[in-house]
């Protein structure tokens, strides 16, 4: 159940009134069953499950917590009922009194999938090719009163049509075919707009934000892809410039400034209608980017969107970053008082190890989940685990983003620190344990694997580096403790080095390792060079 697999046009299992052309094939994921011809005239990327996965189980999340305002009930097949369990002992007369009010003012209403809900959610998905994600939307989402399955091709059309009869989901899916941005801006009045809306296109979504951010409904909810990394993870500054209006820069923490660049294009589009963003979800999965977030209007909210914006200064040599906010804002009194932000937080040269810094930004410098929600996606895919194909990976990267640290924006990698000092690695439990006993925050990241999360300066990083390849030329008594939490040198490597003492032929003395060429050594005319960053780093 709810794995991919391929049947040829003689499939019995399915009984339908639509028949099956000569040469076409169908393809299976979730309680979708897909026609696809022989050619390969409509896309199809089965490594996407997880993405429709995932997307199914968070409108379900979203469509709880909506329609419970509207006075319905949604009800997921395979799921068991939520018990909320009291911790009090006891219970006062108003407790009992308040329950009773709440049990009587439950939804009368309930919904559940296949079934076409008034009051339900209006679906829209701009790119649909083949339509699967719309057939899944419409056989394993409950609540919603209709989806829109649109596409450009007539072909991809004609194909979303035929799957929506074939699935039995007609009265619930309509096929659709004109220019998304176009249909978009069609839908832009307040009683038409959409309260969903996804777009998955194949590379960019950056032509298709400006109408999406205005035909969302007030608080709806905005499902955006993004397959176009290497625009986004430093390849090409200049083209993710004109895209989402963000320089990118080549980093170890590519992944996450890729979800930050995407958040803040979103952010700056709907501000320019009055309209703010609250990211719900976003993750970094293989070869794409997924984001979820409301779309709210405020015009004094909307003030704030300069504040939650933040260039990034990052060092060419250790790859240490700083983030500077685009504005300031503090209370005064009722009232939130603006002015422009001061900075820069650099010098002209790193402190760390001398080399220049790159200019990245802006991006989104808030949050990126709102751990509340996740914790409820998580918690219904973790107790549902029949439900979707890739229920183990979903709860794997929920669980991880879940224990995220919210305000902390990007990450290191200790490899990529162990390479600017020429360091063995040190194992990633203990380099976050000497961080937590320094009394600094810290937590992996689920954009990538190696990484450390953390409010830590620069500057206690790098001594906490210095101390674990141990060198003579480091003394700071602080970070000779966190040394020690490290749990020092272990006896295997001592007696290696006894071993080899001074058996290395033609030895390298510190003066010549200095003047050593490196990739990182900083150019200043063709015969002269600078040391390179490393040796700066170890000299503090």
């Amino acid at each position: 159940m709810d794995s991919v697999d391929t049947d040829t046009a003689s499939d019995k299992d399915k009984t339908s009134a639509v028949g099956l052309l000569p040469g076409e094939t169908v393809v299976k994921e979730g309680k979708a069953a897909i026609l696809f011809p022989s050619a390969n005239v409509v896309f199809y990327n089965p490594v996407q499950e997880f993405n429709r996965d995932l997307t199914c189980a968070v409108i379900t999340e979203f469509a709880r917590e909506l329609l419970a305002q509207r006075g319905v009930k949604v009800v997921v097949p395979g799921e068991t009922e939520r018990v909320v369990v009291s911790l009090s002992e006891e219970m006062n007369e108003a407790d009992v009194k308040t329950e009773e009010k709440n049990g009587a003012e439950e939804p009368a209403v309930t919904a559940t999938v296949g079934e076409k809900c008034e009051h339900g959610l209006r679906v829209l998905e701009g790119l649909a090719a083949s339509g699967l994600r719309s057939v899944r939307f419409a056989l394993e989402v409950p609540g919603l009163q209709s989806v829109t399955a649109n596409d450009f091709s007539t072909k991809a059309a004609a194909l979303i049509a035929r799957n929506a009869q074939y699935n039995g989901v007609s009265h619930l899916l309509q096929a659709s075919c004109k220019d998304a941005s176009m249909l978009m801006y069609e839908m832009r009045g307040k009683n038409a707009r959409y309260d969903v809306i996804d777009l998955d296109p194949y590379g960019s979504p950056s032509c298709f934000l400006d109408a999406a951010v205005q035909a969302v409904s007030e608080g709806g909810l905005l499902c955006i892809t993004c397959t176009d990394m290497a625009v986004m993870a430093g390849n090409s500054g200049e083209t993710c410039y004109s895209k989402y209006g963000s320089v990118s820069i080549k980093s170890r923490y590519c992944h996450e400034m890729a979800l930050r660049i995407i958040l803040h294009s979103l952010d700056q589009r709907a501000a320019v209608y009055q309209r703010y963003i609250q990211p719900l979800l976003s993750v970094s999965v293989d070869f794409y980017i997924r984001v979820f977030v409301r779309v709210f209007t405020g015009q004094a909210t909307v003030k704030n969107s300069a504040s939650k914006q933040a260039l990034i200064y990052n060092c060419v040599g250790c790859g240490s970053f700083h983030l500077q906010r685009m504005g300031k804002r503090r209370s005064n009194g009722k009232n939130m008082k603006y002015s422009a932000a001061t900075g820069p937080p650099v010098g002209p040269e790193c402190e760390h190890c001398g080399q220049s810094h790159q200019l990245g930004g802006p991006i989104w410098a808030e949050p990126i989940h709102d751990l509340p929600f996740v914790q409820k996606v998580l918690s219904a895919v973790s107790g549902n685990p029949s439900r979707f194909g890739t229920s183990k990976r979903i709860e794997g990267v929920l669980s991880m983003v879940t224990e995220e640290l919210e305000d902390v924006p990007l990450y290191y990698t200790v490899d990529s620190l162990s390479s600017t000092i020429h360091c063995n690695t040190p194992p990633l439990l203990q380099f976050r344990s000497a961080l937590l006993h320094a009394g600094y925050s810290v937590s992996l990241s689920h954009a990538c694997k190696n990484a450390i999360k953390t409010d830590a300066p620069p500057a206690a990083i790098w001594d906490i580096m210095r101390c674990w390849r141990h060198t003579p030329a480091f003394y700071n008594p602080t970070a000779q403790l966190i040394y020690l939490n490290l749990g020092g040198i272990s006896t295997d490597l001592q007696d290696k080095r006894k071993k080899f003492q001074n058996k290395r032929k033609n030895q390298v003395t510190d003066s010549q390792l200095k003047s050593f060429p490196c990739k990182r050594f900083k150019e200043v005319s063709p015969t002269t060079t600078l040391p390179c960053c490393c040796f700066s780093l170890l000299e503090k």
